[in-house]
C-alpha cells in the first residue's frame, strides 16, 4: 500500500456522518464513487484492504465490505488475484458498431493495454477456413491478445487472419488495435457479420480475466470483410461481463 492510496482513503472520507439516518457503508460507497467519477481518485489506484480501511477510519469490517462491494457491482471497483482491489473509470459500454475494441476504449478516454497471449503461423482449421474463404490446413495467421482497460483486463481476443498478414509483429500488436494496423496497410473493412452471445469461461479464461473459475463471460464472434467483399478477419472474442457491455439501438419499420 503506497503512501498516497492511504492519503486518498483518508482524504475522500474524512467526513462521515456517524450519528445521522446514513448508513455508513452508504456514505462510504456514495463518497468512493464520486471521487472516482471525478477523478479525484485515479483509475489503476489501489486501496487498502477492508481490515486496513476499517481500522483507519474506525469502521466495522462488514461495513466496509459492503460499500466496496457497492462500487464493484456497479464495475467502479474490481478485485484482482494478488493485487487487490483497485479502481476502474467505469464499466466500458461498446456501441455494435464496425469499430475495435482498442479505438472504443480509447474514444470512452480509457487507456487500452495489449498482452500477446499467442502470435503465429498455424494450418487453418475448418471453422476459421470456411469464414476465411480459404482452403483447409492452408497457413492462415492465428493471434490471441488479453485486452486491458487502465490496467485491468477486459478480454481475450482471438483473430485469424489470412496469410498475407503473416509480417504484423508483435510490437505493432502490443502499440495499436488490429483495425487501425489493417487500415495502415491500406485495408478497408467495409461490413461485418457479428454475433453476441453468453457462456462460462473455460481453460485458461478465467485465470486471464480475473474472474470466478467457469464464471460467465460475454461472447462476440465477427467476420469482417474488405471493400471488395473479401473476408480479412474472424475473430471470436470474450468479456468480462462486470465491467464491459454492447449498447445498439433499434429501429421500428
Amino acid at each position: 500500500m503506497t503512501d498516497a492510496s492511504t492519503m486518498w482513503v483518508e482524504d475522500v472520507l474524512a467526513d462521515l456522518d456517524r450519528t445521522g439516518p446514513v448508513p455508513l457503508y452508504f456514505q462510504v460507497s456514495s463518497t468512493l464513487e464520486a471521487a472516482i467519477r471525478s477523478g479525484r481518485i485515479p483509475a489503476g489506484a489501489r486501496l487498502e484492504n477492508e481490515i486496513a480501511i476499517g481500522q483507519r477510519l474506525g469502521l466495522s469490517r462488514p461495513t466496509v465490505r459492503r460499500a466496496i462491494q457497492e462500487l464493484v457491482d456497479k464495475g467502479l471497483l474490481v478485485r484482482r488475484r494478488g493485487i487487490g482491489t483497485q479502481v476502474v473509470q467505469g464499466q466500458v459500454t461498446r456501441q455494435v458498431e464496425l469499430t475495435s475494441l482498442y479505438e472504443d476504449l480509447k474514444n470512452a478516454q480509457h487507456e487500452p493495454g495489449t498482452r500477446v497471449l499467442t502470435h503465429e503461423m498455424r494450418p487453418a482449421e475448418a471453422g476459421a477456413a470456411e469464414h476465411l474463404g480459404i482452403p483447409v490446413g492452408s497457413d492462415i495467421v492465428y493471434l490471441r491478445r488479453q485486452r486491458l482497460t487502465d490496467g485491468v483486463p477486459v478480454a481475450l481476443l482471438e483473430n485469424y487472419l489470412p496469410p498475407e498478414f503473416g509480417d504484423i509483429t508483435t510490437e505493432q500488436l502490443e502499440a495499436r488495435g488490429l483495425y487501425q494496423i489493417l487500415r495502415a496497410r491500406g485495408v478497408t473493412i467495409r461490413i461485418a457479420n457479428q454475433k453476441i452471445g453468453a457462456r462460462r469461461a473455460h481453460g485458461d479464461e478465467s485465470e486471464l480475466l480475473g474472474i470466478d473459475k467457469g464464471g460467465p463471460v460475454l461472447t462476440m464472434e465477427r467476420v469482417a470483410f474488405d471493400a471488395s467483399g473479401r473476408a480479412v478477419e474472424f475473430g471470436h472474442h470474450c468479456y468480462r461481463p462486470d465491467m464491459y457491455s454492447f449498447e445498439t439501438t433499434l429501429v421500428a419499420k
